[in-house]
Protein backbone atom coordinates (compact mmCIF):
# COMPACT_ATOMS: atom_id res chain seq x y z
CA UNK A 1 0.00 0.00 0.00
CA UNK A 2 1.45 3.46 -1.24
CA UNK A 3 -0.73 5.74 1.19
CA UNK A 4 1.55 7.48 3.06
CA UNK A 5 1.19 7.42 7.62
CA UNK A 6 2.07 11.42 7.67
CA UNK A 7 -1.02 12.19 5.31
CA UNK A 8 -3.12 10.06 7.32
CA UNK A 9 -2.08 11.40 10.40
CA UNK A 10 -2.45 15.19 9.26
CA UNK A 11 -6.67 14.01 8.11
CA UNK A 12 -6.59 12.31 11.87
CA UNK A 13 -6.02 15.29 13.56
CA UNK A 14 -7.57 17.80 11.41
CA UNK A 15 -11.34 19.40 11.53
CA UNK A 16 -13.82 18.51 13.37
CA UNK A 17 -17.53 16.08 13.64
CA UNK A 18 -19.62 17.95 11.21
CA UNK A 19 -22.59 20.01 12.51
CA UNK A 20 -25.62 21.09 11.28
CA UNK A 21 -26.52 21.44 7.93
CA UNK A 22 -23.36 19.55 7.38
CA UNK A 23 -24.53 16.44 9.45
CA UNK A 24 -27.66 16.69 7.96
CA UNK A 25 -26.13 16.79 4.54
CA UNK A 26 -24.23 13.77 5.15
CA UNK A 27 -26.78 11.83 6.68
CA UNK A 28 -29.21 12.72 4.11
CA UNK A 29 -27.17 11.22 0.87
CA UNK A 30 -26.43 7.78 3.35
CA UNK A 31 -29.63 7.30 4.11
CA UNK A 32 -30.74 7.85 0.35
CA UNK A 33 -27.56 5.17 -0.98
CA UNK A 34 -28.63 2.45 1.49
CA UNK A 35 -32.48 2.32 -0.36
CA UNK A 36 -30.31 -0.46 -2.62
CA UNK A 37 -29.58 -2.11 1.04
CA UNK A 38 -33.51 -2.48 0.98
CA UNK A 39 -33.72 -4.12 -1.86
CA UNK A 40 -31.16 -6.90 -0.67
CA UNK A 41 -33.25 -7.34 2.16
CA UNK A 42 -36.98 -7.32 0.10
CA UNK A 43 -35.43 -9.55 -2.84
CA UNK A 44 -33.58 -12.05 -0.10
CA UNK A 45 -37.44 -12.65 1.82
CA UNK A 46 -39.83 -12.24 -0.47
CA UNK A 47 -39.98 -15.54 -1.97
CA UNK A 48 -41.04 -16.94 1.88
CA UNK A 49 -44.93 -15.73 1.23
CA UNK A 50 -44.67 -17.56 -2.10
CA UNK A 51 -42.22 -20.49 -1.77
CA UNK A 52 -45.12 -23.30 -0.88
CA UNK A 53 -47.80 -21.67 -3.77
CA UNK A 54 -44.64 -21.78 -6.75
CA UNK A 55 -44.25 -25.34 -5.87
CA UNK A 56 -47.52 -26.29 -5.81
CA UNK A 57 -48.41 -24.28 -8.79
CA UNK A 58 -45.71 -25.21 -10.99
CA UNK A 59 -45.37 -28.92 -9.65
CA UNK A 60 -41.63 -28.94 -8.00
CA UNK A 61 -39.77 -31.18 -5.73
CA UNK A 62 -37.87 -30.08 -3.18
CA UNK A 63 -34.67 -30.07 -4.90
CA UNK A 64 -36.08 -27.58 -7.64
CA UNK A 65 -37.85 -25.54 -4.96
CA UNK A 66 -34.87 -25.08 -2.92
CA UNK A 67 -33.03 -24.00 -6.60
CA UNK A 68 -35.48 -21.56 -7.08
CA UNK A 69 -35.14 -20.16 -3.56
CA UNK A 70 -31.66 -20.45 -3.98
CA UNK A 71 -30.74 -19.39 -7.59
CA UNK A 72 -31.28 -15.67 -7.16
CA UNK A 73 -28.05 -15.67 -4.53
CA UNK A 74 -25.92 -16.72 -7.64
CA UNK A 75 -27.24 -13.95 -9.59
CA UNK A 76 -26.24 -11.84 -6.47
CA UNK A 77 -22.71 -12.65 -6.61
CA UNK A 78 -21.92 -12.01 -10.21
CA UNK A 79 -23.35 -8.60 -9.81
CA UNK A 80 -21.49 -8.10 -6.46
CA UNK A 81 -18.12 -9.32 -8.84
CA UNK A 82 -18.66 -6.77 -11.91
CA UNK A 83 -20.07 -4.22 -9.97
CA UNK A 84 -16.43 -2.49 -8.41
CA UNK A 85 -15.13 -2.81 -11.69
CA UNK A 86 -18.23 -1.05 -13.26
CA UNK A 87 -18.68 1.40 -10.10
CA UNK A 88 -14.78 2.88 -10.96
CA UNK A 89 -15.44 3.09 -14.77
CA UNK A 90 -18.95 4.31 -15.12
CA UNK A 91 -19.26 5.72 -11.42
CA UNK A 92 -21.29 5.00 -8.54
CA UNK A 93 -24.32 6.57 -9.52
CA UNK A 94 -24.49 5.16 -13.30
CA UNK A 95 -24.56 1.53 -11.27
CA UNK A 96 -26.97 2.06 -8.37
CA UNK A 97 -29.53 3.36 -11.94
CA UNK A 98 -28.21 -0.11 -13.45
CA UNK A 99 -28.89 -1.86 -10.51
CA UNK A 100 -32.52 -0.11 -10.05
CA UNK A 101 -33.45 -1.13 -13.74
CA UNK A 102 -32.38 -4.79 -13.35
CA UNK A 103 -34.60 -5.29 -9.92
CA UNK A 104 -37.73 -3.64 -11.71
CA UNK A 105 -37.68 -5.84 -14.50
CA UNK A 106 -37.42 -8.99 -12.29
CA UNK A 107 -39.79 -7.61 -10.23
CA UNK A 108 -42.35 -7.53 -13.42
CA UNK A 109 -41.29 -10.99 -14.74
CA UNK A 110 -41.16 -12.67 -11.79
CA UNK A 111 -44.49 -11.73 -10.73
CA UNK A 112 -46.08 -13.13 -14.53
CA UNK A 113 -43.86 -15.87 -14.62
CA UNK A 114 -45.19 -18.64 -16.70
CA UNK A 115 -43.21 -21.55 -15.96
CA UNK A 116 -40.51 -22.45 -13.13
CA UNK A 117 -37.65 -21.85 -15.51
CA UNK A 118 -38.79 -18.45 -16.47
CA UNK A 119 -39.01 -17.81 -13.12
CA UNK A 120 -35.94 -18.44 -12.45
CA UNK A 121 -34.28 -16.49 -15.14
CA UNK A 122 -35.97 -13.53 -13.19
CA UNK A 123 -34.72 -14.22 -10.24
CA UNK A 124 -31.36 -14.17 -11.36
CA UNK A 125 -32.01 -11.18 -13.37
CA UNK A 126 -33.00 -9.46 -9.70
CA UNK A 127 -30.06 -11.09 -8.22
CA UNK A 128 -27.50 -9.04 -10.75
CA UNK A 129 -29.34 -6.01 -9.77
CA UNK A 130 -29.01 -6.83 -5.96
CA UNK A 131 -25.58 -7.71 -5.93
CA UNK A 132 -24.34 -4.76 -7.98
CA UNK A 133 -26.35 -2.50 -5.28
CA UNK A 134 -24.68 -4.33 -2.37
CA UNK A 135 -21.07 -3.14 -3.54
CA UNK A 136 -21.86 0.07 -4.39
CA UNK A 137 -24.07 1.64 -1.88
CA UNK A 138 -21.44 0.90 1.20
CA UNK A 139 -19.21 2.45 -1.12
CA UNK A 140 -20.55 5.34 -1.98
CA UNK A 141 -21.42 5.59 1.72
CA UNK A 142 -18.17 5.29 2.91
CA UNK A 143 -17.00 7.57 0.38
CA UNK A 144 -19.45 10.71 0.94
CA UNK A 145 -19.24 10.13 4.88
CA UNK A 146 -17.26 12.15 7.41
CA UNK A 147 -14.74 9.95 9.07
CA UNK A 148 -15.98 11.13 12.62
CA UNK A 149 -19.58 9.80 11.60
CA UNK A 150 -18.78 7.08 9.21
CA UNK A 151 -18.96 4.34 10.77
CA UNK A 152 -22.91 4.73 11.66
CA UNK A 153 -23.48 6.19 8.49
CA UNK A 154 -22.22 2.76 6.64
CA UNK A 155 -24.19 0.52 9.34
CA UNK A 156 -27.12 2.36 7.41
CA UNK A 157 -26.95 -0.24 4.81
CA UNK A 158 -27.41 -3.15 7.37
CA UNK A 159 -30.87 -1.19 8.79
CA UNK A 160 -32.25 -0.92 5.27
CA UNK A 161 -31.57 -4.66 4.59
CA UNK A 162 -33.13 -5.66 8.08
CA UNK A 163 -36.01 -3.04 6.93
CA UNK A 164 -36.48 -4.56 3.50
CA UNK A 165 -36.57 -8.13 4.80
CA UNK A 166 -39.42 -6.62 7.23
CA UNK A 167 -40.84 -4.60 4.36
CA UNK A 168 -41.06 -8.55 2.62
CA UNK A 169 -42.09 -10.43 5.29
CA UNK A 170 -45.31 -8.03 5.94
CA UNK A 171 -46.25 -7.36 2.46
CA UNK A 172 -45.97 -11.43 1.95
CA UNK A 173 -48.62 -11.22 5.29
CA UNK A 174 -50.79 -8.88 4.03
CA UNK A 175 -51.09 -9.07 0.51
CA UNK A 176 -51.96 -13.36 1.44
CA UNK A 177 -54.15 -12.17 4.31
CA UNK A 178 -56.22 -9.92 1.62
CA UNK A 179 -56.62 -12.76 -0.80
CA UNK A 180 -57.50 -15.24 1.84
CA UNK A 181 -54.37 -17.24 1.08
CA UNK A 182 -50.80 -17.11 -0.85
CA UNK A 183 -52.48 -19.18 -3.53
CA UNK A 184 -55.92 -16.96 -3.98
CA UNK A 185 -56.39 -14.60 -6.29
CA UNK A 186 -56.44 -10.60 -5.76
CA UNK A 187 -56.54 -8.40 -8.21
CA UNK A 188 -56.70 -8.46 -11.71
CA UNK A 189 -57.09 -12.03 -11.82
CA UNK A 190 -53.45 -12.86 -10.47
CA UNK A 191 -52.77 -14.80 -7.49
CA UNK A 192 -51.47 -13.11 -3.89
CA UNK A 193 -48.00 -15.08 -4.42
CA UNK A 194 -47.50 -12.60 -7.73
CA UNK A 195 -48.68 -9.93 -6.36
CA UNK A 196 -45.46 -10.35 -3.65
CA UNK A 197 -43.35 -10.13 -6.31
CA UNK A 198 -44.69 -7.46 -8.63
CA UNK A 199 -44.26 -5.04 -5.51
CA UNK A 200 -40.78 -5.06 -5.40
CA UNK A 201 -41.43 -2.66 -8.61
CA UNK A 202 -42.25 0.14 -6.09
CA UNK A 203 -38.64 0.32 -4.32
CA UNK A 204 -36.85 -0.33 -7.45
CA UNK A 205 -38.51 2.66 -9.11
CA UNK A 206 -37.78 4.34 -5.69
CA UNK A 207 -34.15 3.50 -5.72
CA UNK A 208 -33.83 4.82 -9.67
CA UNK A 209 -35.33 8.11 -9.28
CA UNK A 210 -32.63 8.55 -6.19
CA UNK A 211 -29.61 7.49 -8.46
CA UNK A 212 -30.67 10.03 -10.71
CA UNK A 213 -30.94 12.75 -8.32
CA UNK A 214 -27.63 11.78 -5.91
CA UNK A 215 -24.14 13.85 -6.34
CA UNK A 216 -21.63 11.35 -7.68
CA UNK A 217 -19.25 10.20 -5.01
CA UNK A 218 -16.22 12.98 -4.83
CA UNK A 219 -13.74 10.39 -4.46
CA UNK A 220 -14.54 9.03 -8.02
CA UNK A 221 -14.74 12.52 -9.16
CA UNK A 222 -11.36 13.28 -7.91
CA UNK A 223 -9.66 9.79 -9.76
CA UNK A 224 -11.18 11.56 -13.35
CA UNK A 225 -9.60 14.76 -12.65
CA UNK A 226 -13.10 16.78 -11.68
CA UNK A 227 -11.83 18.86 -8.87
CA UNK A 228 -14.11 21.23 -8.88
CA UNK A 229 -16.99 19.51 -9.28
CA UNK A 230 -15.65 17.03 -6.19
CA UNK A 231 -14.86 20.63 -4.27
CA UNK A 232 -18.36 21.81 -4.61
CA UNK A 233 -19.80 17.96 -3.20
CA UNK A 234 -17.31 17.94 -0.84
CA UNK A 235 -18.30 21.72 0.51
CA UNK A 236 -22.14 20.42 1.31
CA UNK A 237 -20.27 18.11 3.07
CA UNK A 238 -17.79 19.55 5.58
CA UNK A 239 -16.92 23.02 6.84
CA UNK A 240 -15.10 25.20 5.15
CA UNK A 241 -12.44 25.27 7.15
CA UNK A 242 -11.80 21.59 6.50
CA UNK A 243 -12.70 22.09 2.51
CA UNK A 244 -9.16 22.27 1.51
CA UNK A 245 -7.48 19.84 3.71
CA UNK A 246 -9.79 17.16 3.09
CA UNK A 247 -10.01 17.51 -0.96
CA UNK A 248 -5.75 17.80 -0.36
CA UNK A 249 -5.83 14.49 1.57
CA UNK A 250 -7.50 12.43 -0.90
CA UNK A 251 -6.04 13.85 -3.92
CA UNK A 252 -2.55 12.85 -2.76
CA UNK A 253 -3.64 9.74 -1.90
CA UNK A 254 -5.27 9.22 -5.65
CA UNK A 255 -1.39 10.85 -6.73
CA UNK A 256 0.16 7.98 -4.84
CA UNK A 257 -2.05 5.43 -6.62
CA UNK A 258 -1.11 6.09 -10.10
CA UNK A 259 -1.95 2.42 -10.91
CA UNK A 260 -5.97 3.50 -11.18
CA UNK A 261 -7.10 1.14 -13.44
CA UNK A 262 -4.36 -1.21 -13.82
CA UNK A 263 -4.50 -1.68 -9.61
CA UNK A 264 -5.00 -5.68 -9.46
CA UNK A 265 -5.97 -7.47 -6.11
CA UNK A 266 -3.25 -10.45 -6.93
CA UNK A 267 -0.85 -10.49 -4.18
CA UNK A 268 1.19 -13.03 -2.60
CA UNK A 269 -1.32 -14.84 -0.29
CA UNK A 270 -2.58 -17.57 -2.20
CA UNK A 271 -3.13 -15.19 -5.44
CA UNK A 272 -4.50 -12.38 -3.59
CA UNK A 273 -3.35 -9.60 -1.36
CA UNK A 274 -3.85 -10.18 2.33
CA UNK A 275 -5.87 -7.29 2.83
CA UNK A 276 -8.42 -8.89 0.12
CA UNK A 277 -8.09 -12.00 1.92
CA UNK A 278 -9.67 -10.22 5.54
CA UNK A 279 -12.41 -8.96 3.23
CA UNK A 280 -13.47 -12.37 1.91
CA UNK A 281 -13.43 -13.74 5.49
CA UNK A 282 -15.26 -11.51 7.27
CA UNK A 283 -17.87 -11.36 4.22
CA UNK A 284 -17.84 -15.48 4.75
CA UNK A 285 -17.85 -15.62 8.22
CA UNK A 286 -20.97 -12.90 8.17
CA UNK A 287 -22.73 -16.16 6.40
CA UNK A 288 -21.39 -19.22 7.49
CA UNK A 289 -22.95 -18.31 10.99
CA UNK A 290 -26.23 -19.31 9.57
CA UNK A 291 -28.21 -15.84 9.81
CA UNK A 292 -30.05 -16.32 6.76
CA UNK A 293 -31.72 -19.81 8.24
CA UNK A 294 -33.57 -17.69 10.62
CA UNK A 295 -35.28 -15.34 7.91
CA UNK A 296 -35.16 -18.58 5.15
CA UNK A 297 -36.48 -21.97 7.03
CA UNK A 298 -37.50 -20.14 10.30
CA UNK A 299 -40.91 -22.44 9.78
CA UNK A 300 -39.65 -25.84 10.92
CA UNK A 301 -38.09 -24.29 14.12
CA UNK A 302 -40.90 -22.39 14.96
CA UNK A 303 -42.99 -25.65 14.11
CA UNK A 304 -40.70 -27.61 16.59
CA UNK A 305 -40.59 -25.36 19.40
CA UNK A 306 -44.71 -25.41 19.54
CA UNK A 307 -46.33 -23.11 17.05
CA UNK A 308 -48.93 -23.65 14.75
CA UNK A 309 -47.64 -23.25 10.94
CA UNK A 310 -49.63 -20.60 10.58
CA UNK A 311 -48.01 -18.61 12.98
CA UNK A 312 -44.93 -19.11 11.71
CA UNK A 313 -45.13 -15.98 9.24
CA UNK A 314 -46.32 -13.66 11.90
CA UNK A 315 -43.44 -14.68 13.94
CA UNK A 316 -40.69 -14.28 11.24
CA UNK A 317 -42.06 -10.67 10.90
CA UNK A 318 -41.62 -10.46 14.82
CA UNK A 319 -38.34 -11.72 14.25
CA UNK A 320 -37.66 -9.30 11.75
CA UNK A 321 -38.48 -5.97 13.85
CA UNK A 322 -36.26 -7.14 16.41
CA UNK A 323 -33.13 -7.33 13.74
CA UNK A 324 -34.29 -3.68 12.77
CA UNK A 325 -34.23 -2.78 16.54
CA UNK A 326 -30.76 -3.85 17.63
CA UNK A 327 -29.30 -2.91 14.53
CA UNK A 328 -30.43 0.33 15.34
CA UNK A 329 -28.46 0.37 18.76
CA UNK A 330 -25.36 -0.84 16.28
CA UNK A 331 -25.59 2.14 14.94
CA UNK A 332 -25.62 4.51 17.95
CA UNK A 333 -23.17 2.36 19.02
CA UNK A 334 -20.34 1.88 16.32
CA UNK A 335 -18.81 5.08 16.54
CA UNK A 336 -18.52 4.97 20.20
CA UNK A 337 -17.38 1.73 21.04
CA UNK A 338 -15.32 0.80 17.58
CA UNK A 339 -15.96 -2.01 15.50
CA UNK A 340 -13.27 -4.58 17.70
CA UNK A 341 -15.38 -4.61 20.85
CA UNK A 342 -19.05 -5.26 18.89
CA UNK A 343 -17.94 -7.56 16.51
CA UNK A 344 -16.09 -9.57 19.63
CA UNK A 345 -19.20 -9.36 21.83
CA UNK A 346 -21.45 -10.39 18.90
CA UNK A 347 -19.35 -13.10 18.37
CA UNK A 348 -19.66 -14.42 22.01
CA UNK A 349 -23.53 -13.70 21.58
CA UNK A 350 -23.75 -15.69 18.45
CA UNK A 351 -21.46 -18.72 19.97
CA UNK A 352 -23.55 -19.04 23.13
CA UNK A 353 -26.69 -18.91 21.55
CA UNK A 354 -26.47 -20.90 18.69
CA UNK A 355 -24.77 -23.93 21.23
CA UNK A 356 -27.62 -23.54 23.69
CA UNK A 357 -29.87 -24.44 20.20
CA UNK A 358 -27.78 -27.28 19.28
CA UNK A 359 -27.93 -28.80 22.51
CA UNK A 360 -32.09 -28.30 23.21
CA UNK A 361 -32.16 -30.32 19.66
CA UNK A 362 -30.23 -32.97 20.59
CA UNK A 363 -33.50 -33.94 22.72
CA UNK A 364 -35.67 -33.56 19.44
CA UNK A 365 -37.97 -35.85 19.50
CA UNK A 366 -39.43 -37.11 15.77
CA UNK A 367 -42.95 -38.26 15.95
CA UNK A 368 -44.94 -40.43 13.87
CA UNK A 369 -45.31 -37.80 11.17
CA UNK A 370 -42.15 -36.93 10.74
CA UNK A 371 -42.63 -33.80 12.57
CA UNK A 372 -39.79 -32.72 14.77
CA UNK A 373 -40.94 -31.58 18.58
CA UNK A 374 -38.67 -30.20 21.61
CA UNK A 375 -39.97 -31.75 24.78
CA UNK A 376 -40.12 -29.96 28.10
CA UNK A 377 -38.56 -26.54 28.68
CA UNK A 378 -36.21 -27.22 25.21
CA UNK A 379 -38.65 -25.71 23.17
CA UNK A 380 -38.71 -22.05 25.29
CA UNK A 381 -34.91 -22.34 25.12
CA UNK A 382 -34.64 -23.04 21.69
CA UNK A 383 -37.19 -20.40 21.14
CA UNK A 384 -35.29 -18.02 22.76
CA UNK A 385 -31.81 -18.88 21.92
CA UNK A 386 -32.94 -18.14 18.18
CA UNK A 387 -33.70 -15.07 19.59
CA UNK A 388 -30.77 -14.11 21.28
CA UNK A 389 -28.87 -15.16 17.69
CA UNK A 390 -30.51 -12.45 15.90
CA UNK A 391 -29.89 -9.79 18.55
CA UNK A 392 -26.45 -10.77 18.65
CA UNK A 393 -26.30 -10.72 15.08
CA UNK A 394 -28.21 -7.95 14.22
CA UNK A 395 -25.97 -5.41 16.83
CA UNK A 396 -22.80 -6.98 15.34
CA UNK A 397 -22.19 -8.96 12.68
CA UNK A 398 -25.11 -7.82 10.17
CA UNK A 399 -23.57 -4.24 10.34
CA UNK A 400 -20.01 -3.65 11.18
CA UNK A 401 -19.06 -6.08 8.39
CA UNK A 402 -20.57 -3.29 6.11
CA UNK A 403 -18.58 -0.78 7.86
CA UNK A 404 -15.53 -2.39 7.99
CA UNK A 405 -15.64 -3.51 4.11
CA UNK A 406 -16.28 -0.40 3.01
CA UNK A 407 -13.15 1.19 5.55
CA UNK A 408 -10.10 -1.19 4.71
CA UNK A 409 -9.62 -1.29 1.18
CA UNK A 410 -6.96 0.85 -0.79
CA UNK A 411 -8.64 3.37 -2.97
CA UNK A 412 -7.29 2.05 -6.03
CA UNK A 413 -8.37 -1.06 -5.52
CA UNK A 414 -11.69 -0.57 -2.83
CA UNK A 415 -14.48 -1.01 -5.74
CA UNK A 416 -12.96 -4.36 -7.27
CA UNK A 417 -12.52 -5.79 -3.80
CA UNK A 418 -15.85 -4.59 -2.34
CA UNK A 419 -17.28 -6.45 -5.49
CA UNK A 420 -14.99 -9.72 -4.96
CA UNK A 421 -15.99 -9.40 -0.92
CA UNK A 422 -19.49 -9.18 -1.31
CA UNK A 423 -19.40 -11.75 -4.28
CA UNK A 424 -18.03 -14.59 -1.66
CA UNK A 425 -20.65 -13.02 0.92
CA UNK A 426 -23.43 -14.54 -1.97
CA UNK A 427 -21.92 -17.39 -2.45
CA UNK A 428 -21.41 -18.17 1.27
CA UNK A 429 -25.10 -17.13 1.57
CA UNK A 430 -26.40 -19.43 -1.37
CA UNK A 431 -24.19 -22.46 0.04
CA UNK A 432 -26.10 -22.28 3.56
CA UNK A 433 -29.66 -21.74 2.20
CA UNK A 434 -28.98 -24.92 -0.24
CA UNK A 435 -27.46 -26.85 2.45
CA UNK A 436 -29.56 -26.29 5.32
CA UNK A 437 -32.84 -28.85 4.53
CA UNK A 438 -30.43 -31.51 3.45
CA UNK A 439 -28.01 -30.77 6.74
CA UNK A 440 -31.58 -30.46 9.04
CA UNK A 441 -32.81 -33.72 7.91
CA UNK A 442 -29.29 -35.38 9.01
CA UNK A 443 -29.07 -33.77 12.25
CA UNK A 444 -30.04 -30.10 13.72
CA UNK A 445 -28.04 -30.20 16.35
CA UNK A 446 -25.10 -30.90 13.62
CA UNK A 447 -26.28 -28.17 12.08
CA UNK A 448 -26.40 -25.86 14.36
CA UNK A 449 -23.45 -26.90 16.13
CA UNK A 450 -21.78 -25.85 13.03
CA UNK A 451 -22.78 -22.84 12.84
CA UNK A 452 -21.92 -22.22 16.11
CA UNK A 453 -18.37 -23.21 15.54
CA UNK A 454 -18.39 -20.83 12.46
CA UNK A 455 -19.49 -18.30 15.23
CA UNK A 456 -16.59 -19.00 17.36
CA UNK A 457 -13.72 -19.02 14.47
CA UNK A 458 -15.13 -15.57 13.82
CA UNK A 459 -14.36 -14.57 17.42
CA UNK A 460 -10.97 -16.21 16.61
CA UNK A 461 -10.43 -14.23 13.21
CA UNK A 462 -11.30 -10.79 14.63
CA UNK A 463 -9.20 -10.87 17.96
CA UNK A 464 -5.62 -11.55 16.26
CA UNK A 465 -6.91 -9.85 12.55
CA UNK A 466 -8.95 -7.07 12.82
CA UNK A 467 -7.44 -3.71 14.05
CA UNK A 468 -9.96 -0.69 15.15
CA UNK A 469 -10.70 1.83 12.70
CA UNK A 470 -13.15 4.40 14.86
CA UNK A 471 -12.65 7.76 14.09
CA UNK A 472 -9.86 7.17 11.52
CA UNK A 473 -9.78 8.56 7.59
CA UNK A 474 -10.48 6.02 5.07
CA UNK A 475 -6.62 6.67 4.16
CA UNK A 476 -5.25 5.85 7.64
CA UNK A 477 -7.70 2.81 7.77
CA UNK A 478 -6.40 1.53 5.30
CA UNK A 479 -2.95 1.96 6.55
CA UNK A 480 -3.35 0.37 9.95
CA UNK A 481 -5.06 -2.68 8.25
CA UNK A 482 -1.73 -2.87 5.89
CA UNK A 483 0.07 -3.60 9.75
CA UNK A 484 0.15 -6.25 11.37
CA UNK A 485 -2.60 -6.00 14.27
CA UNK A 486 -1.18 -6.48 18.16
CA UNK A 487 -2.36 -9.02 19.43
CA UNK A 488 -4.90 -8.47 22.53
CA UNK A 489 -5.50 -4.91 21.99
CA UNK A 490 -7.07 -2.62 19.30
CA UNK A 491 -3.76 -1.66 17.45
CA UNK A 492 -5.07 1.76 16.53
CA UNK A 493 -1.79 3.82 14.81
CA UNK A 494 0.20 0.50 14.05
CA UNK A 495 3.21 1.33 11.72
CA UNK A 496 3.46 -0.52 7.96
Amino acid sequence: MTTSNEGAKSTETSGKAPTGKYRRRAIGLAVSAAVGGFLFGFDSSVINGAVDSIQQDFGLNDVITGFVVAVALLGCALGAYIAGTLADRWGRLKVMLLGAVLFFISSIGAGLAFSVWDLGIWRVIGGLGIGIASVVAPAYIAEIAPRQIRGGLASLQQLAITIGIFAALLSDALLAGVAGGADDVLWFGLEAWRWMFLVGAIPAIVYGVIALRLPESPRYLLTKGRTDEARDIFATLVEADDLDRAVEDIQKAIDEDKEGEKATLRGKAFGLKPIVWIGLTLSIFQQFVGINVIFYYSTTLWKAVGFAESDSLLISVITSVTNVAVTVVAILLVDRLGRRPILLAGSAGMFISLGAMALAFSFAVTGSDGEVSLPDAWGPIALVAANIFVISFGASWGPIVWVLLGEIFPSRIRGKALGLAAAAQWIANFLITVSFPALAAFSLTFTYGMYAAFALLSGIFVFFKIPETRGMALEEAEVTFAAKPKRGRDAVGAKL
